[in-house]
């Protein structure tokens, strides 16, 4: 069984609560997981496409984390799917280096649950703020997953809360492996 390939892009992560807690605890799987820390690897932003699909290739399912930044992901991330999804690879013509994979979003929010709803601040739920990503999934031919989200960093969550999140993440990857 191949592993599940976890792209992590954010720009700080040691200073992330949230995503840091996700990244401890889906290390305590080596043996599942492959952490690709996108911004250690290409501080300059001159990402190695080639040696990313590669990467891509060798597992079977692909989860990108990312903390949301003006309802999307980081820029580096943006980046690297721009460079990395190509055309004649990821889709059209022979491109089907994607097809049939399980991709999955793990994303952290500032925001409370109940400010992404239709009667919420943002008057969106959070698949619907992600749609693009289920549209990109879809456009090359993998299979979407449910997302799995951490709502409310802003609000100091406590360590009870982020633990519980952090393995709830891991169990809901090793679910769909």
């Amino acid at each position: 069984m191949k592993k599940t390939l976890i792209i992590v892009a954010h720009p700080r992560l040691t200073e992330s609560v949230v995503n840091q807690h996700w990244v401890n605890e889906l290390k305590k799987y080596p043996d599942k997981f492959t952490i690709h820390e996108i911004y250690k690897e290409y501080p300059d932003s001159k990402i190695n496409y080639l040696k990313e699909q590669l990467l891509i290739s060798k597992h079977e399912n692909l989860i990108l984390q990312f903390p949301i930044y003006w309802f999307n992901c980081p820029p580096l991330l943006k980046q690297w799917l721009d460079e990395v999804f190509t055309y004649g690879w990821a889709f059209g013509g022979t491109g089907n280096s994607l097809k049939n994979k399980k991709i999955m979003l793990a994303v952290s929010t500032g925001s409370k649950l109940n400010d992404y709803s239709n009667d919420g601040k943002y008057k969106s739920s959070l698949s619907q703020i992600l749609y693009p990503f289920e549209l990109l999934v879809s456009y090359v031919q993998a299979n979407y997953q449910p997302i799995h989200a951490f709502y409310g960093t802003e609000n100091t969550p406590s360590l009870e809360d982020l633990n519980k999140n952090a393995i709830e993440y891991s169990k809901k990857i090793l679910d769909i492996i």
